[in-house]
C-alpha cells in the first residue's frame, strides 16, 4: 500500500476572502496567450449631418481568448465596456482574432495603448473580408462572426463563430505572465 504525502499547510496556501488586490494578484499568476482582436463597423453619423457611414476600425490586445466549443466551433474573448474599442465592437458583425508570435510584442503594446490611432502606429495589416483589418506575421488568425455578447461585470464576453482560419506555421507564442509579455518555452 502506498501512502500519499500531503504538503504541509502554510499561511500562503490558506484561503482568504476576496478583495480586489488579492484577486488581481492571483490572476497575474496565470500565463495566457496574447491576441489582438480587430473589428470594423459602420459609422452611425446620419448623411444629413455630413456622415457617410464610412467604416470605423478598432483593435485591442486581449489575453482572455479561449475556445468554447468544437461542435459547433465557437471561441470567446472579453472586452471592458469602458474601452475605446467597445462602441465599435458593440455594433460589429465580424472580428478577426490574431494569435501573436513571440516576436510581436510591438503589436501587443500598440494595440494595448489608448489614445492613439493603433492602425497608423502598427502598419503591418491589410483589409480583409468584411473590411476587418488582418495583421500579418501572426501564428494564427480566425475570422469570426459575432454570435453573442454577454454582459459580465465590467466586461462583455463575446462569443464568436470562426468562418475562416489561417495557420501561420510553427513558432513560439507571445504570452503574458505576472503583468509582462514573455515567450513560451517549448517543453
Amino acid at each position: 500500500m502506498t501512502t500519499v504525502e500531503r504538503p504541509a499547510t502554510d499561511a500562503a496556501a490558506e484561503l482568504r476572502p476576496v478583495d480586489r488586490n488579492l484577486f488581481r494578484a492571483v490572476l497575474l499568476r496565470q500565463a495566457t496567450s496574447v491576441t489582438v482582436v480587430t473589428v470594423v463597423a459602420r459609422a452611425t453619423d446620419p448623411a444629413c449631418l455630413g456622415g457617410i457611414g464610412a467604416p470605423i476600425r478598432a483593435g485591442f490586445t486581449a489575453t482572455s481568448f479561449t475556445s468554447v466549443s468544437e461542435e459547433p466551433p465557437l471561441v470567446s474573448f472579453c472586452l471592458d465596456v469602458a474601452s475605446s474599442s467597445w462602441p465599435v465592437l458593440a455594433r460589429a458583425e465580424h472580428v478577426a482574432i490574431h494569435l501573436l508570435a513571440a516576436a510581436q510584442r510591438e503589436a501587443a503594446t500598440v494595440f494595448a495603448t489608448g489614445g492613439i490611432d493603433r492602425f497608423a502606429a502598427y502598419p503591418d495589416w491589410t483589409p480583409g473580408p468584411f473590411g476587418v483589418p488582418l495583421l500579418t506575421g501572426v501564428l494564427a488568425r480566425l475570422l469570426c462572426r459575432v454570435v453573442h455578447r454577454v454582459p459580465a461585470g465590467d466586461q462583455t464576453l463575446v462569443i464568436a463563430e470562426p468562418l475562416a482560419l489561417s495557420d501561420g506555421g510553427d513558432g513560439r507564442p507571445l504570452v503574458r505572465h505576472q503583468g509582462r509579455y514573455a515567450t513560451a518555452v517549448p517543453a
